[in-house]
């Protein structure tokens, strides 16, 4: 059993906060006159792609709270992906292997101190779970921008009452519109480069006696901009409401995801430049593959026997791309209830369940399946064959995860008392195995009923219990706002089945537990507002997560098997945040500390084309630094022009060695020191718009030892829209749109698949030009 531990020095602190948080409502001295309003004043920079400060800085936010608002999500490229669009918030680097972010295992985040698996992710206060692209949630597969409000992230302190156990602090919450009150819908209609066809159906019922509801459907089908094989989603989403006549609402939604692609292969630098690679014993690439184009074989190409009379033995067989694909199939169901109990008391609650399954397919080589294959027969495992050639690797997901959340206000003068539960079940099943094809033939079809050799087949459980308390106290004539709360964090886990092969050739079916709990993770904020313009804000808050990969660390032979530590941080912010007549905008700096930290680097499978992923304890991280965003529409300009522009800095570093590797002191691999966003919208004339925008990336170091660092690189996109505001017959909002990715085709690194210890790391090329053509209307 592994629990989070706390130093004497900080138990004195945490006593304090927890005194604070329970006695918060016994404050009445300093409030004064509650029936006022610390709001700072509502926005008056105007324009259709300018946000209400309100979302666009967070006002009343203790914490660093921004927002993408449902203007900016319409004018993105049709199809781009909800995880991608984050790009455009100050701090978040987001890697992408196609200019949508489509490609599940080519997306990588990071923010301050933090990468993708260290977020919490919600979908109207739906915890979505793990984010790994295996048996996990990503939250990429659960929305369509169009139906999105708004995505709002909290880059260092999401607010203690939302649940997740996979967030060190970051929070970003999707929240998808509501149903018109009016009869009608939307549809468009997109066509793009590699032969991206797009079509988008929303269906709107209209209010009837407080009922109203929304369906839509979206299809997308294209080519990998690099390499053949295709990108086929079919995605649907519904959503029932029902407002009652006491202001509350009963809301079912339910998403269901059906997506399969073709892979495209990671590459090092050496195989990048096409230059010999003294790491991994490569020379330049045999079939003369190199650069941004580098991709798996769309023939079968002819290679020399490397076993007598086996004719498809030759390891080089591997780069067909028909083995390497994916495919997954999601279906979400969520039920809210949100409604007044008196005046003063209102509760909120989300049942929800989640059905997943897939298989994804990586090739293996003759030499390794078949000394596989003998170890495994050795020791009595029936049923398998022996191999014929190039072997089908296939991995199959399938899981369930059901869970409830329940929260209450309680609103006493000048306090708002908050407290509530979230109770999670997640079960996963894991299988792997590598089959025959026929003749052993790249191109033939796999022979499931022939398994030449077993990997994996196990179960995982998770329960969780999250309970959190909140007390929001205005004091000073309203003009101080501050949040003391705390949540706890119990989480059981368990895995059992065969994780490995060595499960199998010891013939052994382990079962191992462990837990991970924390009982008091206090969060502090303060508002104050200066003036009608100008907050200040500062927020400390200690989190506490499952361990990253928690899977894949407790099945594959990784270093820290099998108990890891649960991953443990500490975060603070100040900031600032203005709104005035023509700009507003936010500034904070931050710093974060870790501990336990699990990070993430790559091997090579043997006889595979694939990376597999392994988890280090690699101690402690610090990191520091500031984040600026904000929005500015000149009056020299006539109103007609405005700029939006987030600029970041971060500094995060290792503590400490492991292991025999000197790494303390040294920067951590794919975190970028400066980022930058930035764009200029004009509105010429009524129905146009046109907006260019920049995106800066400094460079990143690849793996701990920072001895390989890719380029910093620069991207330009731009986007023209028509027609706003026109109407044709039953249509109404008839518009289209014209979006240009990377503008002058920069070819850069972009996604780092996972860095390595000291070896050269993998990488995914940066995605080419891309355009798109949209046509739009709303009936």
């Amino acid at each position: 059993m592994t629990r989070n531990s706390r130093s004497p020095a900080t138990r004195p602190l945490r006593a304090l906060l927890l005194a604070a948080s329970i006695l918060g409502g016994a404050t009445p001295v300093l409030a004064q006159e509650v029936d006022k309003s610390s709001e700072v004043d509502a926005v008056v920079v105007t324009g259709r792609r300018v946000s209400e400060a309100s979302v666009a800085i967070g006002t009343d936010h203790a914490t660093a709270t921004v927002s993408i608002t449902r203007a900016a999500l319409l004018s993105a490229p049709a199809g781009i992906t909800g995880l991608k669009m984050l790009e455009s918030l100050p701090g978040f680097n987001v890697q992408a292997n196609d200019a949508l972010g489509m490609y599940e295992f080519g997306n990588s985040v990071s923010v301050r101190a933090f990468n993708f698996q260290q977020i919490g992710f919600l979908l109207d206060g739906i915890p979505m779970g793990r984010s790994d692209q295996f048996g996990g949630s990503p939250i990429y597969r659960y929305v369509d921008n169009e139906n999105l409000d708004r995505v709002t992230a909290s880059a260092g302190a999401g607010d203690v009452a939302l649940p997740s156990y996979a967030s060190l602090g970051p929070i970003v919450d999707y929240f998808t519109k509501v149903p018109d009150k009016t009869m009608g819908g939307a549809f468009s209609q997109t066509l793009g480069s590699d032969s991206l066809r797009r079509t988008f159906l929303r269906l709107e019922t209209g209010q009837h006696g407080g009922l109203s509801a929304y369906a839509s459907g979206s299809w997308i089908k294209g080519d990998l901009w690099r390499g053949p094989g295709t990108i086929d989603r079919k995605h649907y989403e519904a959503k029932v409401r029902y407002d009652m006549s006491n202001g509350g609402n009963l809301m079912f939604q339910t998403v269901h995801n059906h997506y399969f692609d073709y892979d495209s292969p990671d590459i090092t630098i050496a195989q990048y430049k096409n230059t010999p690679d003294p790491f991994y014993g490569t020379t330049p690439d045999l079939f003369g593959r190199s650069g941004r184009s580098f991709a798996y074989l769309g023939y079968v190409p002819t290679l020399p026997e490397t076993t007598a009379g086996v004719k498809y033995s030759n390891a080089n067989y591997n780069q067909y791309y028909k083995f390497a694909v994916n495919k997954r199939l999601d279906h979400l169901y969520g039920l809210t209830l949100n409604t007044p109990i008196t005046d003063a008391i209102s509760i909120s609650s989300t049942a929800y369940y989640e059905k997943k399954g897939g298989y994804g397919v990586s090739p293996e080589s003759y030499a390794t399946s078949l000394a596989a294959y003998r170890a495994e027969v050795a020791v009595g495992i029936a049923g398998l064959t022996a191999p014929k050639g190039l072997q089908y690797g296939r991995s199959g997901v399938e899981g369930e995860r059901k869970g409830v959340t329940f929260s209450g206000d309680w609103k006493m003068g000048f306090n708002t008392l908050s407290a509530g539960v979230w109770l999670e079940r997640d079960d996963y099943h894991r299988t792997q195995a590598r089959y025959n094809v026929v003749d052993g033939n790249p191109d033939g079809a796999p022979l499931l009923n022939e398994p030449v050799r077993l990997q994996r087949n196990y179960q995982s459980r998770r329960d969780t219990v999250q309970f959190f308390v909140k007390d929001t106290v205005k004091l000073l004539d309203d003009k101080l706002k501050v949040d003391l709360g705390f949540k706890t964090l119990d989480i059981d886990y368990n895995i059992n089945g065969k994780r490995q092969v060595a499960d199998y050739l010891n013939l052994r079916t382990p079962s191992i537990d462990a837990n991970w709990k924390d009982s008091f993770l206090p969060q502090v904020g303060l508002v104050y507002t200066v003036n009608p313009h100008d907050q200040l804000f500062s927020s400390y808050s200690e989190n506490m997560a499952l361990p990253r990969g928690a899977d894949d660390v407790f099945s594959a032979a990784s270093p820290i098997v099998p108990a890891p530590k649960a991953e443990t941080s500490k975060n603070m912010e100040l900031g600032y945040r203005t709104n005035r007549p023509t700009i507003n905008a936010s500034f904070v700096v931050y710093n974060t500390t870790f501990q336990n930290r699990l990070q993430s680097y790559s091997a090579l499978v043997p006889g595979s084309t694939t990376t597999e992923t392994f988890y280090q304890n690699v101690g402690g991280v610090k990191a520091h630094g500031a984040e600026f965003s904000g929005q500015w529409k000149p009056e020299l300009l006539g109103g007609k022009v405005y700029f939006n522009g987030n600029l970041s800095y971060n500094v995060s570093k290792f503590e400490d060695n492991f292991a025999g590797n000197k790494i303390a002191g040294n920067r951590l691999p794919d975190f970028p020191e400066w980022l930058f966003q930035g764009g200029v919208t004009l509105e010429p004339a009524d129905g146009a718009l046109v907006n260019i925008s920049a995106r800066h990336s400094s460079s990143r170091f690849s793996n701990y030892t920072n001895t390989e660092e890719t380029k910093g690189y620069t991207i330009f996109n731009a986007y023209i829209e028509l027609g706003d505001g026109f109407a044709a017959g039953p249509f109404k909002q008839v518009k289209t749109r014209v979006n240009i990715d990377n503008i002058f085709d920069k070819d850069y690194l972009g996604t780092i698949s996972a860095p390595m210890v000291a070896t050269p790391a993998f990488f995914r090329p940066g995605p080419a030009r891309t355009i798109q053509f949209t046509l739009s209307a709303d009936f």
